[in-house]
């Protein structure tokens, strides 16, 4: 279905990448394919589509590739081929280091990456050190690009317990936030999810599209949720793509009904970062 810039559909796809390149370009390709045939513009894979394994090692330095790598080179055939935006996670190389970058690209049809995002809050948490083998991203200002009149951001899993983030991203310009996701299954995690990525989109009045890895690691449950806090398409543990359609008037009717981003007195500012253990 054709539409103007105003109105059109966005997709969360939900797979479990692993340790085979092609197997996992095969599932993006496939859920691609999907998300366009129900007429989506935009679709967002998950953190770690490029390659994964549930626990971080020297193999993911050699499964590391530069932002314009392969990987990129075959989203942006997929994103031509198919006439659609593909938003996914990659494990990026770098230079000289001995980590790699946990890195989020956009890709336009036709114009390439278009965006690109680098993990900022690592997942030091509930038993697991991502820092060891992954660097943060630099703080810098929020990269985002325009799907006809709608202007969207990029943020990744853990970073969703950093409310800043979300907000600085809507600052930027952005309506709609884009959130691969590796959200590690475990007790109370799943309602974890649920509840922060609503948080994030009801408390900055945009819609975010998060798209997570489906079981057994991850927690499935891939979701888009509106500026009302409402979940309008939901994945549970399957592979499947949501689809649900996006709108400047169902942006802009909740501003007026809640503006809380024009009432606030409170900007975001950048702290010192935490020391690392080595």
């Amino acid at each position: 279905m054709q539409t103007d810039g105003t109105e059109f559909a966005v997709a969360a796809a939900q797979f479990a990448p692993g340790d085979d390149a092609a197997a996992n370009l095969a599932s993006i390709e496939r859920l691609a394919e999907r998300a366009a045939a129900r007429g989506a513009r935009l679709v967002v894979f998950p953190e770690y589509s490029s390659w994964f394994t549930p626990t971080p090692g020297t193999d993911w330095l050699d499964a590391a590739q530069p932002v314009d790598g392969p990987f990129t080179r075959e989203l942006r055939a997929i994103a031509d081929r198919l006439g659609l935006h593909v938003v996914a996670g990659m494990i990026e190389q770098l230079d000289g280091q001995r980590r790699v970058a946990n890195t989020v690209v956009a890709i336009a049809p036709g114009d390439g990456i278009v965006a690109r995002y680098r993990k900022l809050h690592l997942y030091d948490a509930f038993g697991q050190r991502e820092s060891e083998w992954v660097a943060p991203g630099d703080i810098a200002d929020p990269e985002t690009f325009a799907v006809g009149d709608i202007r969207f951001g990029l943020q990744t899993c853990y970073d969703v317990r950093f409310p800043e983030v979300s907000r600085r991203i809507v600052d930027a310009g952005a309506d709609v936030i884009c959130m691969p996701a590796e959200w590690v299954r475990g007790p109370l995690k799943e309602a974890h999810w649920r509840t922060l990525t609503t948080a994030r989109a009801l408390e900055n009045t945009a819609f975010v599209v998060a798209a997570d890895h489906a079981p057994p690691v991850g927690a499935g449950n891939s979701m888009i949720v509106d500026p009302m806090g409402v979940e309008v398409a939901t994945i549970g543990e399957q592979e499947d793509v949501a689809v649900a359609w996006i709108s400047t008037e169902r942006i802009a009717a909740v501003r007026r009904l809640n503006p809380a981003l024009a009432l606030r007195r409170f900007a975001v500012t950048e702290r010192p970062a935490p020391l690392r253990e080595e």
